[in-house]
């Protein structure tokens, strides 16, 4: 087995042959990774001993984004031509240097989720067939209460990135308003993402109706642009503000997180003044590294400050004394929640009337 050097302690002792595992040595620790010449993106020809070098090269930012949190992986053991699968569960086999945390599903099922607390995490999730890294917004020892605000600006088919970034304007411009500060990355497709870091006085019930809040007033100030409509037939080709995104065991895709795309796209922190001014495409696998090399970590300072919801609460029952607007449908899979709506499309309620 070859021992192999990525910008961490460690030295190659041989050559592999074709297809021999090699193992890698991040930090203290020694990942063994197994067919490190499987194609993982045909198009691009990328291979999985590719994709753990990235996870290697961009660890301490991302451990920066998602330690300490309970984090869902999302599995392409066949690569992006295969079918993934999320493993809410620690993996069996897991080494006992990586850590867990007990989560508590909507259902009231409890799980133990991975935790990463360093980075050679990554590189062993990788080596599992792991692209994408989804962490609930909280960080142990209080996983009830988030500690991340996060919008996700989600365009249509008919729509493109740019659809997504004029919206990321309004909302900064509505955070602005409400005394918060955002921190915007792409999503690794078409969409955008925006992080608040805020403080954990809240819990998940909360922190949605803040997501609505700002949404309503998004939605207000551009109403041709943009919508927190949970049905697609009432979205009108609008970009979709997922107030979803915030309820209990929904995630996003972290900072520096591997999408399954073609591209072998990665979803990348930016300031705002670059969101402007760059394409999804820009940053994939292959060009991120050099990219953080150059550009650094863009959300380095998110922890400086946290910030509360209360501006974002008062409207939200503002909204719901003065203009009748409670609470909105949850996800299919939730029980139903106190307050919710009918979770039926309106088309089919109104046939039904």
């Amino acid at each position: 087995m070859a021992r192999q050097n990525v910008g961490v302690p460690g030295y190659r002792v041989a050559m592999p042959k074709n297809g021999d595992p090699i193992e890698y040595q991040v930090g203290r620790r020694s990942v063994r990774v197994s067919s490190p010449d499987k194609v993982y993106f045909p198009e691009r020809g990328i291979t999985k001993r590719q994709v753990v070098e990235y996870y290697i090269a961009v660890g301490e930012p991302l451990l920066r984004a998602i330690g300490e949190r309970p984090t869902t992986l999302k599995r392409f053991v066949d690569g992006v031509t295969g079918d993934p699968f999320y493993a809410k569960r620690v993996p069996k086999g897991a080494p006992e240097w990586v850590d867990k945390v007990e989560i508590t599903f909507p259902s009231g099922r409890k799980a133990e989720e991975v935790c990463p607390t360093e980075p050679a995490v990554f590189a062993w999730a990788a080596n599992l067939g792991t692209l994408d890294f989804h962490p609930w917004p909280v960080r142990r020892p209080d996983v009830d209460h988030p500690d991340e605000l996060r919008i996700d600006v989600d365009p249509p088919d008919a729509a493109g990135f740019s659809d997504a970034v004029a919206v990321a304007d309004t909302v900064r411009e509505v955070l602005d308003t409400a005394g918060l500060v955002g921190y915007p990355k792409t999503s690794g497709g078409r969409g955008v993402h925006v992080l608040v870091r805020i403080r954990p006085e809240w819990d998940f019930v909360e922190v949605r109706h803040a997501v609505i809040a700002l949404g309503r007033e998004v939605e207000r100030r551009i109403p041709e642009r943009a919508t927190i409509a949970w049905w697609k037939e009432e979205r009108a080709g609008r970009v979709f503000l997922d107030y979803n995104q915030a309820a209990r065991d929904r995630t996003v895709a972290s900072s520096w997180s591997v999408r399954g795309t073609a591209r072998a796209t990665v979803s990348t922190p930016l300031t705002w003044a670059q969101l402007g001014e760059v394409h999804p495409d820009d940053f994939d696998v292959l060009t991120v590294p050099d990219w953080l090399a150059e550009h650094g970590d863009q959300h380095a300072a998110i922890n400086e400050q946290s910030f509360g919801l209360e501006t974002l609460l008062e409207w939200y029952a503002r909204d719901e004394r003065d203009h009748g607007l409670g609470e909105m449908p949850y996800p299919p899979d939730y029980p139903k929640m106190p307050g919710e709506p009918k979770r039926v499309q309106p088309s089919k309620a109104r046939a039904d009337t």
